[in-house]
């Protein structure tokens, strides 16, 4: 699922990633309703723009469809870091999702809890984590037929409160937190600090970047036990990356 806000500059990267798993897979767009997104009829793109107001309307959609068992959100900056393959197979052999969820004690975090919501969650369950997100279809069940704190959040998280990165988090904590794995396989930059994570163009597009995402050395938790394998995806990549990132496909990425 593609939450964009306009174009797909990354759109050919995308396709080679997809070609030939087309029976394993559907796409699902959300962009802007001014944006009209052109792509081909050859694309796997073609035809998947649903014009929908909400992550939760882009996952209810993704629902319809029987055949669909993970859900992955993911950015028109976004890059996948492993080939089909070895995506496939690390989400649909794993027993829980990977949606981000901590507890961050300062004011970016519980800082921005509206005590309004009591009784109904407290600080104490208040989590925070990425808005890019992967889950099975059980969950994202769970999080589509929930009403009660979807309206809470509407009502009392304000704009401040940023509530995309706080309403899954904190739900899926609450309620259905064994489910969960409590970490995001989409990689992003926060070494720069600021609100926003580091953005890679062409000029910063090497091997030794590609390779660093893949393996950096920390083991994460994956089913019972742990594995090497943390990120399967990674993020901020403008659209003069398109071309590097393509030349390191077959050799890197292996797609």
């Amino acid at each position: 699922m593609f939450l964009t806000r306009g174009p797909l500059p990354l759109l050919p990267l995308w396709e080679r990633f997809f070609k030939g798993h087309g029976k394993y897979f559907s796409i699902y767009v959300h962009t802007d309703p001014g944006y009209v997104l052109n792509v081909s009829s050859g694309s796997p793109f073609y035809g998947s723009v649903l014009l929908l107001d909400a992550e939760r309307r882009l996952l209810a959609n993704a629902l319809l469809e029987f055949s669909n068992e993970r859900f992955i959100l993911l950015s028109e900056s976004c890059i996948p870091v492993y080939n089909f393959k070895t995506v496939y197979n690390y989400l649909v052999h794993s027993g829980h999702g990977f949606v981000e969820a901590y507890d961050d004690p300062s004011r970016y975090g519980r800082g921005r809890y509206n005590r309004r919501m009591l009784p109904y969650i407290w600080v104490r369950q208040w989590r925070k984590g990425s808005q890019w997100f992967e889950m099975q279809r059980a969950l994202a069940a769970y999080v589509v037929s929930d009403t009660k704190y979807h309206k809470l959040f509407k009502k009392y998280c304000t704009p401040a409160c940023y509530p995309d990165e706080h309403f899954l988090p904190t739900f899926i904590n609450m309620f259905h937190g064994s489910m969960n794995s409590n970490r995001t396989v989409t990689w992003v930059d926060w070494s720069l600090g600021g609100p926003h994570p580091a953005t890679y163009s062409a000029v910063n597009i090497t091997e030794g970047l590609i390779q660093s995402i893949r393996m950096n050395q920390t083991l994460c938790s994956y089913n019972s036990g742990v594995t090497p394998i943390c990120h399967l995806f990674a993020r901020k990549f403008d659209a003069s990356a398109l071309q590097p990132l393509l030349n390191l496909t077959s050799r890197v990425m292996e797609f």
